[in-house]
C-alpha cells in the first residue's frame, strides 16, 4: 500500500491565470494582418493598434504586398500588457471590413 497524501491544503491560493500564459506581460508582440490592398488599410490598422496600445510606434510597421497585388500583409508590433488587451485587439482587427486574416 502506498503512503501518498492526495489532499490539497485548504490554504492553497487560487491559480493565477497569467501562470498559464506563454507570454510575459508587458512584452512586444507582433501581429500579422492580411487585408485588401487599399489606400486606407494601413491607416485603419494603425488606428486600431493605437486604440489598444497608446505607445504604438507606427514606424515599426512592416508591409508585404501579395504576389498578385490584390492583398497587403501588414505586421504591427504592439506592447502587450494583458491577454484581454490582445484579445480585444484581435477582435477589432478581424472585425474590420478591409481585413481578411489576422495571425
Amino acid at each position: 500500500m502506498s503512503d501518498v497524501n492526495n489532499t490539497t491544503p485548504a490554504t492553497e491560493q487560487p491559480e493565477d491565470p497569467r501562470k498559464d500564459s506563454l507570454i510575459e506581460y508587458p512584452s512586444l508582440f507582433p501581429i500579422k494582418v492580411m487585408g485588401i490592398k487599399d489606400d486606407h488599410l494601413v491607416h485603419e490598422i494603425t488606428k486600431i493598434a493605437e486604440k489598444f496600445d497608446p505607445s504604438f510606434d507606427a514606424s515599426t510597421i512592416e508591409l508585404r504586398p501579395s504576389s498578385g497585388g490584390k492583398y497587403l500583409g501588414v505586421t504591427i508590433t504592439i506592447t502587450a500588457t494583458s491577454r484581454e488587451q490582445l484579445d480585444d485587439t484581435y477582435r477589432a482587427l478581424t472585425a474590420h471590413p478591409l481585413v481578411k486574416v489576422v495571425l
